[in-house]
């Protein structure tokens, strides 16, 4: 989960402080009714929610704190740290976990761990791909580690996959240091666009894609408009009819309320509206959503997969670590109280005759 927001620069070296007006307006409406906290935060505290050895050297911890997850924090022991740079757009550190392998954080925020990243990219690229027969042509926006790349690629039916992603760093970074995930550029029919997520897809062609995936970020300052109607309208023209759409979506434990708002205008935008889940580890809270919506034309039935890639004979990469048609149906099984928050905003699932 990443880097293609259509966000700009940090204008100073130092990190940026995240405050109210960084939040999309459903969450801070939801912070307005929490007690106040009276602790401070030390003006090193960065965006993020893992803790870090400040060096090699030193026995303190600097712990990190994210408003999209308040008095919230989780911790990776570091074993050594092989990368630290500033991009354009955003720290990038790397480092070797003791439990889960090499990690991919972002201005503080983990984005992958070797151990769990097959969940992510697995769920988010082949709910959409399995849900529609003979998908030809894929977007990507964000992705830059290349893992959703890696999944799409095990489509055979795929002829093109246009990827854009706004940093280029954390391509060559993710090339050097994750080259089970970055293997995903390697596919001949991929196509790498460095460019603002935004930009580009208000820049395509009506009906252009058979699906769209967008691998964002949190929905903290620019990356705000990435929860907004505007640009669920541009993606819904995007694409063909019955296209389909599988964008990140926050966990059902923390974020009810922006989970709500993201499906109450993806209703206004596209004929079916479904939200889906994951168990990611080191994601805050343990779990992912995605939201799937499909437009008018064929319809869609995303919850029984109608191309199923665990049944595919030619194995492309590595076998599937995480999902399988059994995981995909299960994936829309709500807990009970995300059924009570989320359900009136859900479409009717289809009757397989509708299929």
């Amino acid at each position: 989960m990443s880097t293609g927001e259509g966000a700009t620069g940090n204008e100073s070296d130092a990190p940026r402080v995240l405050g109210e007006d960084d939040l999309p307006p459903c969450c801070r409406k939801a912070r307005a009714s929490a007690p106040e906290s009276e602790a401070t935060c030390h003006e090193t505290v960065v965006s993020g929610w893992f803790s870090k050895p400040l060096s090699d050297t030193d026995g303190e911890l600097v712990y990190f704190n994210n408003p999209m997850w308040p008095g919230e924090a989780h911790s990776l022991k570091v074993e050594k740290i092989l990368y630290q740079g500033k991009s354009e757009f955003q720290e990038i550190l790397v480092f070797e976990s003791s439990m889960y392998g090499k990690v991919l954080a972002l201005d503080g925020i983990v984005q992958l761990t070797e151990r769990d990243e097959c969940a992510y990219q697995e769920m988010i690229a082949h709910l959409p791909l399995c849900s529609i027969p003979s998908p030809k042509t894929v977007l990507v926006l964000g992705g830059g580690d290349g893992g959703v790349l890696r999944e799409i690629a095990r489509h055979s039916s795929v002829e093109h996959i246009d990827i854009c992603e706004i940093d280029k760093m954390v391509i060559d970074v993710c090339k050097k240091f994750f080259p089970d995930l970055s293997v995903g550029f390697e596919d001949p029919r991929v196509h790498l666009h460095i460019d603002d997520a935004v930009k580009f897809i208000r820049d395509t062609p009506e009906g252009m894609y058979d699906a769209i995936i967008v691998d964002s970020s949190d929905p903290i300052g620019p990356a705000r408009e990435l929860v907004e109607k505007p640009f669920f309208e541009i993606i819904a023209r995007a694409l063909r009819p019955g296209g389909v759409l599988c964008n990140q979506a926050e966990s059902m434990w923390l974020h009810t309320h922006l989970i709500q708002e993201m499906l109450s205008i993806c209703r206004e935008t596209f004929s079916t509206v479904h939200y889906a889940w994951a168990s990611v580890p080191t994601y805050p809270s343990g779990v992912i959503g995605f939201l799937l919506c499909s437009t008018n034309g064929p319809p869609v039935n995303f919850l029984n997969p109608i191309n199923p890639i665990d049944k595919q004979e030619v194995v492309k990469y590595k076998e599937l670590k995480f999902y399988n048609s059994e995981i995909h149906k299960a994936a829309f099984a709500l807990p009970a109280f995300a059924k009570r928050e989320l359900s009136s905003f859900l479409s009717t699932p289809l009757r397989q005759a509708d299929c």
